[in-house]
């Protein structure tokens, strides 16, 4: 019995021993790894400003740490590798003049670069110490939003008429976001009012008189928003008299281009017209229709007394002038000109009578 008593307490001993030893041996573990504490694993920055990657590290050993930050890639990218404060080796073109490190491992970067975007990797290592410490921070890079203004092709619009468009655009601003009210107050109406997948357009279907509001936009992005100036959307009312003006109006001026299309002048018209033209020609002396040779009278001597030729008077028949070309062919007029007669004072006087003159003859 008392061997039997015995055995329990040398095993519980045994085991009791073994748990203190690998107690000992993880507390000395412990002791000789770097312990990295990441305040804040997510850092939003705006291009053209400063980031600062803080961490602080732990350790039982006095000697400076090796600090080595990377960019995760397709392919990881050192950006800077110290002991202490110190930097080792030289920085890369795109770093240089816009890296500052810390004695706890913090990171500071100068000048922001939308290229600077992206997830960290913080390595803080001693001699001393068997395992080094590790840590990540995501780091997120946008431009500041410039002030957005409302688009639309037409600030005022008539009742049920075609769609219509407001888009919300600005300058500048990287990962935006858009946010549309009406009156002040948010768009909750979802029927008439369609946005783009983006929120960056708003499409009114089928405008009626409850659309004539103020309506606003906000940009907002990780760094900040801006709300656009408000704009109006003048709304007119679309009454009965409108649709009749409009309908009948169409109507004319159908009727008035069928009516120009289909109408030619008539054949006494164009005789008329063809007559005033005649007599226009003919004032100005330029008629392609008439042309006239008017001979001067000259003086011959005759047995001592001068004499004067008879004026000649040539014309020929008007074509337009078909109406009366069978009584123009019969005048006594025009088969016997006018006959002259010269006088001692050599002027010329008109004879009438027949066509043979009773003084001279007739040429």
């Amino acid at each position: 019995m008392k061997a039997e008593k015995e055995a329990p307490s040398i095993s519980r001993i045994t085991s009791q021993v073994l748990m203190l030893v690998c107690l000992g041996s993880f507390n000395s573990i412990g002791a000789l790894a770097v312990n990295i504490t990441v305040p804040n694993t997510l850092i939003r920055g705006t291009a053209g400003g400063e980031a600062l990657l803080s961490v602080s590290y732990s350790s039982s050993s006095l000697d400076l740490p090796v600090i080595k930050w990377q960019l995760e890639r397709e392919k990881s990218v050192t950006v800077v590798q110290s002991i202490g404060t110190d930097i080792i080796g030289t920085l890369r073109p795109e770093y240089r003049d816009r890296i500052l490190v810390f004695e706890n491992g913090t990171l500071l970067l100068h000048n922001l670069r939308l290229s600077d975007d992206g997830t960290y990797d913080v390595e803080i290592s001693i001699t001393d110490d068997t395992f080094p410490g590790e840590g990540t921070i995501t780091l997120t890079v946008d431009e500041s939003i410039s002030r957005p203004y409302i688009h639309m092709e037409a600030l005022s619009v008539l009742e049920l008429s075609e769609n219509v468009v407001l888009n919300c655009s600005h300058d500048n601003g990287t990962r935006t976001a858009y946010r549309w009210s009406k009156g002040g107050k948010p768009l909750t109406n979802v029927t008439r009012f369609m946005l783009s997948p983006d929120q960056k357009f708003l499409t009114i279907t089928r405008v009626l008189m409850a659309d004539d509001d103020i309506y606003s936009c906000t940009v907002e992005n990780p760094v900040g928003s801006m709300t656009s100036l408000p704009i109006r959307l003048t709304v007119y009312r679309r009454s009965s008299l409108y649709i009749i003006l409009s309908t009948g109006g169409i109507f004319l001026l159908i009727s008035l281009v069928t009516v120009c299309a289909c109408w030619t002048p008539s054949k006494k018209q164009r005789r008329q017209r063809s007559k005033h033209l005649s007599t226009f020609y003919d004032h100005l002396d330029q008629s392609p229709f008439s042309q006239t040779a008017d001979v001067l009278p000259k003086r011959k001597e005759h047995n001592g007394i001068n004499a004067v030729t008879s004026l000649y008077i040539l014309q020929q028949k008007d074509p337009s002038m078909d109406d009366s070309s069978s009584n123009s062919i019969g005048s006594p007029e025009l088969e016997n000109p006018p006959c002259y007669t010269s006088s001692p004072d050599h002027s010329l006087t008109p004879s009438n009578g027949s066509p043979a003159c009773s003084s001279h003859r007739c040429p």
